[in-house]
């Protein structure tokens, strides 16, 4: 979790069994911290490290985001990891200009649970995953598409040429939009006033009941949303009408570095999402920043589809990693014979001629006429896109452009009124069926394999 009005993380709550030692701190709208500097306002979310509040700043007279890790050994490793990082972007980029969220500030906390480290970051709005979401992912208008992913660069190539830190977690939930979607959620823009104190009789000070109270509107809303379901079926309801993006601002800023390296200290073999995962991770015959650029490249697919560009899955005689690696040779083509039998995993998945060895059936479709047959681009527009996204996903990582190479190709300064958006997605518009409809492919190729 970063700075985000709205993180996919909030819908279920991350309930009281951390509350203890070594685990969250119990926070309160309108609790103090930093000496009385930053005065807590409602919650934003949380991970599995910490939670993240809207805090407001009574030295700067702003609204920030307040990060509150877990106050176990392990957690504070990683926050004087997260740190670190933060501090040296932060360093080189006085003009807050590059697209990474910045760090404002970082103290220690104490607690009845410990000691937690908190970090104070821009308050920023929400995720590419929930513009994705709001749009009914249905892929958005390629002009919008240009301008997240413009920023998304910028962020990428200040982190690695002049920086040299991998991400290693991009995707659309660790890039926040500068603004939120809704005006309401925005302090700033709704003009609230900042509570200085601490409610009288204040409903969140027992995390409990808190958390109940959460689960049982979660558990109303549901029931509404079947009664709702029902009068559809019976032809009460009427299908929602497309939503307008014309009034968002797209301008975003890569979050989330907990996870990040520099390249010339990689910590971990396993890195990135599953979805976004590249393939020498996979393989694990080492990595750099390349790995980003596979992500940004997934990123950019997904936000101008709506959907996954790869969504793998274990089946009956195969794993995951295998069907993630058959799904990118599908859309891809072969995967060169020495990047295939050239990794510490290499032996598991692929025989000496560089064939997997359980999945032996591949049912290839190129990439521009995927986005023409399955997301009904125009031929052009599919041409151009994917004459910018397939040099991104190329098995050889050396071979992948940089960050600073993929801002001076010409897709990016494009503008044309793209009619894409207005029949693509025709299926994935109905109604949260993203995991469903990525899936139903996937089953279908594998027959028989």
């Amino acid at each position: 979790m970063s700075c985000s009005s709205s993180s996919g993380s909030s819908e279920d709550d991350e309930g009281v069994d951390s509350y203890r030692k070594g685990g969250y701190h119990a926070v309160r709208v309108g609790d103090p911290f930093a000496g009385g500097r930053y005065i807590v306002q409602k919650k934003l979310g949380w991970g599995q490290f910490s939670t993240v509040w809207l805090a407001y700043d009574t030295q700067s007279s702003k609204y920030v985001a307040l990060k509150v890790q877990k106050s176990a050994a392990q957690f504070v490793q990683a926050a004087l990891h997260e740190i670190e990082v933060l501090s040296v972007i932060a360093d080189g980029d006085l003009s807050n200009s590059r697209c990474v969220v910045r760090l404002i500030d970082h103290f220690k906390h104490v607690g009845p649970n410990g000691q937690h480290l908190c970090m104070v970051l821009e308050f920023l709005g929400d995720s590419l995953l929930h513009l994705i979401k709001y749009n009914r992912y249905k892929g958005l208008e390629l002009n919008k598409v240009r301008e997240i992913c413009r920023c998304i660069l910028i962020g990428l190539d200040y982190l690695h040429r002049e920086v040299g830190i991998i991400h290693t977690d991009l995707k659309p939930e660790n890039i926040l939009l500068s603004n939120t979607i809704d005006p309401a959620k925005d302090p700033v823009r709704c003009e609230t006033s900042p509570i200085l104190e601490r409610p009288e009789g204040n409903p969140s000070t027992g995390i409990t009941m808190s958390i109940i109270e959460k689960k049982l509107k979660k558990r109303a809303r549901r029931a509404a949303a079947k009664i709702s379901g029902k009068r559809s079926s019976t032809g009460g309801a009427t299908t929602k009408p497309d939503r307008r993006l014309d009034g968002i601002d797209v301008q975003c800023k890569i979050v989330d570095l907990g996870n990040a390296c520099w390249a010339d200290k990689p910590f971990a073999e396993e890195i990135q999402t599953r979805q976004y995962r590249a393939p020498e991770v996979i393989l694990q015959s080492g990595y750099s920043f390349s790995v980003d650029v596979w992500s940004f490249a997934c990123t950019a697919f997904e936000l101008a589809t709506g959907d996954m560009m790869f969504a793998p899955k274990g089946g009956r005689g195969f794993s995951e990693d295998e069907d993630h690696l058959a799904l990118m040779m599908e859309l891809l083509g072969k995967i060169p014979k020495k990047i295939a039998i050239g990794g510490a995993r290499s032996k598991d998945l692929f025989d000496k001629y560089g064939d997997l060895k359980r999945i032996r059936r591949l049912k290839f479709w190129p990439l521009a006429k995927m986005l023409m047959d399955k997301y009904k681009f125009s031929e052009a527009d599919a041409r151009e896109f994917s004459e910018f996204l397939v040099p991104l996903l190329d098995f050889v990582p050396e071979n992948r452009p940089t960050a600073k190479q993929c801002l001076e190709h010409p897709w990016l300064s494009m503008r044309r009124s793209s009619v894409q958006n207005e029949t693509a997605n025709e299926m994935c518009n109905k109604s949260n069926i993203r995991k469903v409809e990525t899936g139903i492919r996937n089953l279908q190729i594998r027959v028989g394999k």
